[in-house]
């Protein structure tokens, strides 16, 4: 990966956001999804975690667009480091990550990415 993904940016537009939905998806999100359509049962967790930030962006009372997206996906990366729970360097994803096995930080950003692409928002 070559990704420069900025968990720390704050999108304050829509371009701004688009952006950062597309430094995710080049992260994270394309390795988690070739990954999740070879494997049903990681295929099946993506899929609940993309239901759950549905209904976290719902429940914000805000639309499911990239800017709740983008923000969203900001405040899961600072959760993981807050936890201790750093996520992988962009450039280790695709070597290193075991899908199965991924923290739910990893795999909740890859459900916002799952329902960007199918928003069209990237």
């Amino acid at each position: 990966m070559s990704s420069t993904y900025d968990a720390t940016a704050n999108p304050t537009t829509t371009t701004d956001a688009r952006t950062a939905l597309d430094e995710l998806m080049a992260w994270v999100g394309v390795d988690g999804l070739v990954a999740a359509l070879g494997t049903p049962g990681l295929l099946a967790e993506i899929d609940q975690h993309s239901a759950a930030v549905r209904d976290a962006v719902a429940a914000a009372g805000r639309e499911v667009d990239a800017l709740s997206l983008s923000r969203y996906a900001r405040s899961i990366a600072a959760a993981a480091q807050r936890m201790g729970r750093p996520l992988p360097e962009p450039s280790l994803i695709g070597m290193e990550t075991e899908w199965a096995r991924a923290d739910w930080h990893l795999l909740r950003l890859v459900a916002v990415c799952a329902i960007a692409v199918d928003a069209d928002l990237t």
